[in-house]
Parts: C-alpha cells; structure tokens; sequence
C-alpha cells in the first residue's frame, strides 16, 4: 500500500466517526483559537500604541516631576504617586527650557484637573488640560471648529476644546461650535471638537479630555501647578542632546530625583516590554490547553486502536507492513490536529474581527503559521504511542480479538 493510499484510509477512517473525530478535535480547536485571539490583542494593542506615538511625532521629549521610572528602571506607580504629591516643577522650568534655543522649538507646560462638564440635562465627567495654544499640534486633530488660538491663550479667555467622545455624548447631533457649557460652575465657550484618538490606557480615554489655556486653568482651579512639560525639539536627530541640555538647566534648581526627563522610544520601549511579556504569557497560559488537546487526541487514538483491533489484523493478513500501519495512525493523529487547527483559527479570526470594534486586535501572519505548526507538531507527538500501538499488534492475536 503507498502513501497515497494509507493517507485516503486515514481520511475514511475520520470521516466514519464524524461525532467522535470532531470532540477529538475540540481541545485542539480551543487551544488554537485561545493562542491566536490572545496573542492578537497582545500584538493589536501593541501596534495600536505604537501608532499613537508616531502620530505625536518622533522629535518630542517630556518632563514630568519626579522620579518616575522608580529604582527598576520601568514606570512605577508608587513613584508617580509620590512624584506628583511632591511636585516641584514651576513654570520659569517652562521658560529656562524654551531659552535653550540650539535645541527646543517651544515647551507647552500643562495643568490637569478632573471636574464635570455640562451642557443643557447632560454632564459628564472629565479631565481638564489646561496648556497652551501650541497643543493641537500633540492631538490627533481637530474634527470641527478649531484650536483655540494665542490671543485666547494669552487673554485667559474662557474658551474650550472638547474630547471626541464628550462632545458626542453632550451633543449628539448639535453642532457644539460657539455653544456655551459648564464647567464646574464655570461657563465657557466651545471653539473646537478633537478627532477621536481613544487610548488611555491606565486611565482615562483620551477621548474624555478637554482643553482650555493654561492661565485660564490656573485661575479656576487656584493653582499653578505644572504636572508636564512637553518638549518639541528642533531636531529629531538630536533628542539625546536636547536631553541632556534639559536635565543640566533642570539640574541647576532641582535634585535629581525631583524631575525626569525622557523621550516617547523611552516610553514605547517600557510599554512595549510590558505588552510583549503579557502576551507572552497569555499566548503560553492558552497553550496549554493545546497540550489538553494533545492528551484528548492521544486517548481517543488509543481507543480507536483498540476498537479496530481486528481491522489491523486484516490489513496486516493482506500483507500490510508495521511502518505502513504505524504511517496510517500518525497521519490519523495529524489530521485531527491540523484540521481542529483549521478551525480554531477561523474562530479565532472571526473573534478578532468582532473585538476590533471594541478593541485593538491583529492576527498576524506569524501567529498562524505557529499555530498551525504547533497544532500538527501536538497532532504527531501524541499520536506516537497510539500509532506504535497499532503497528506492534500481532495479526493472529488481532483476528482472534472479539
């Protein structure tokens, strides 16, 4: 018998026990489709953050009070906590870093506050940036309206640029430009309607903010804390120097445990090494249900040999070899395997799809291809001892079995 014609009795043999060949498949079908999904919410959301940072360009830096890459050298939460509670940073900080003229083009200082917006029945809840007029060149753009300008800046105007998602849910369908709105018990008017950007990981939405000028900000809020700098050098080539040439202005005033100083490939690196271990992990925890899958292909293998106990006595009688038996079984086990495979990650595809209007999710390539390998490999594996089983049996025991 050749290969061709052991690989056609294996498919019949699948097909026979269509109920039993689809359980046998079901564990494979879970692991695969559990690897593919996780991992593509790994890699999605990592793709998605990296796109985030690109479209705030490549020649930024930012100063933040603190130390808060703590002792690890990753973000540390503690440390931003207390960072902030122990803020020192001013806004001459702002100044001294904008005379560095070889280096940066300007340096936006910027407040944040949470407080409540509303507009007619409808408020929400929010966070306030209060910055300076140069920050639309940060956000994603403007869907309507516009940035509210320098004069507005520098008269400390009460003027407003709403979240996407603040205006959506305040506005519906109203067009917000030129409508008045509260914020706390302040009244401000609307000049411009941010595109969506989502994000917020760890917090809230971008999506959620509004913006108003600084000194506006200072004012209501009677404080003049600056809780970021954000730094737009000259010179993308140069971000390392405009570092150092911060930190040593920086340096002259504050400890070097009062502030950081740091680039977006900084903080991509750390986020990105974050995401990478979790998917990792994620990708390994839903492995193991592949390895489940392995298990369930093996036994039910080991049944069907002993069910057919008396078909291998035949075939061995009509001169079928052990290799050819043993090559029958495994191609069996495969099958099960790549085609439970198959399946998983049309589900897990579909998944995909359907979480991409909730959240980042990407199926890449490589991540099929593992899959799939990964599924014929356990399909192989676990179905040896079957398999050896099968191909050991001896024809005048097998045709006496009843």
């Amino acid at each position: 018998m050749n290969l061709k014609s052991t690989f056609l009795v294996a498919i019949k043999a699948i097909l026979v026990n269509k109920g039993r060949s689809f359980l046998t498949m079901l564990g494979v079908i879970i692991g695969v489709s559990s690897v593919v999904l996780l991992t593509s919410i790994g890699t999605g959301l990592q793709n998605y953050i990296t796109e985030q940072f690109e479209e705030l360009g490549t020649n930024n830096v930012i100063v933040m009070p603190g130390d808060i890459f703590g002792e690890g050298g990753g973000f540390s939460r503690e440390s931003q906590q207390n960072a902030f509670i122990n803020n020192k940073l001013k806004l001459s900080d702002v100044n001294e870093i904008e005379r560095l003229r070889e280096y940066v083009e300007f340096a936006l200082p910027m407040n944040t506050q949470s407080d409540k917006l509303s507009f007619q029945d409808e408020t929400k809840t929010i966070t306030v940036i209060g910055t300076h007029y140069q920050y639309d060149e940060f956000i994603s753009g403007i869907e309507k309206g516009r940035f509210f300008n320098k004069t507005e800046d520098q008269s400390v105007e009460r003027v407003i640029v709403l979240g996407w998602e603040i205006a959506d849910t305040l506005f519906g369908k109203i067009d917000p430009i030129g409508k008045k709105v509260k914020l706390g018990t302040q009244t401000f008017k609307v000049t411009g309607v941010a595109e969506k950007q989502g994000g917020g990981f760890g917090g809230p939405s971008f999506d959620t903010y509004v913006y108003i000028p600084l000194e506006t900000s200072f004012r209501i809020y009677d404080t003049d804390a600056i809780v970021e700098i954000m730094v737009k050098v000259k010179d993308k080539d140069q971000i390392k120097e405009s570092i150092a040439a911060i930190e040593k202005v920086l340096g002259q005033r504050l400890e070097d445990d009062e502030f950081s100083v740091f680039d977006q490939s900084e903080i991509l690196e750390t986020i990105n090494g974050i995401l990478g271990v979790l998917t990792a992990g994620l990708g390994g925890i839903a492995a193991i249900s592949l390895v489940v899958g392995g298990i369930g292909i093996m036994n039910i293998m080991l049944v069907s040999v002993t069910e057919r106990t008396r078909e291998i006595g035949l075939r061995k009688a009509l001169g079928a070899t052990p290799q050819q038996i043993l090559i029958q079984f495994l191609i069996e086990s495969a099958l099960l395997s790549i085609m439970g495979g198959l399946i998983g990650l049309i589900i897990a595809y579909g998944g995909s799809l359907a979480l991409q209007a909730f959240f980042p999710a990407k199926v890449t390539f490589g991540a099929i291809m593992l899959a799939f390998g990964v599924s014929a490999a356990v399909g192989v594996i676990f179905g040896v001892a079957p398999a050896r089983k099968a191909s050991r049996l001896s024809p005048i025991e097998a045709l006496r079995y009843e």
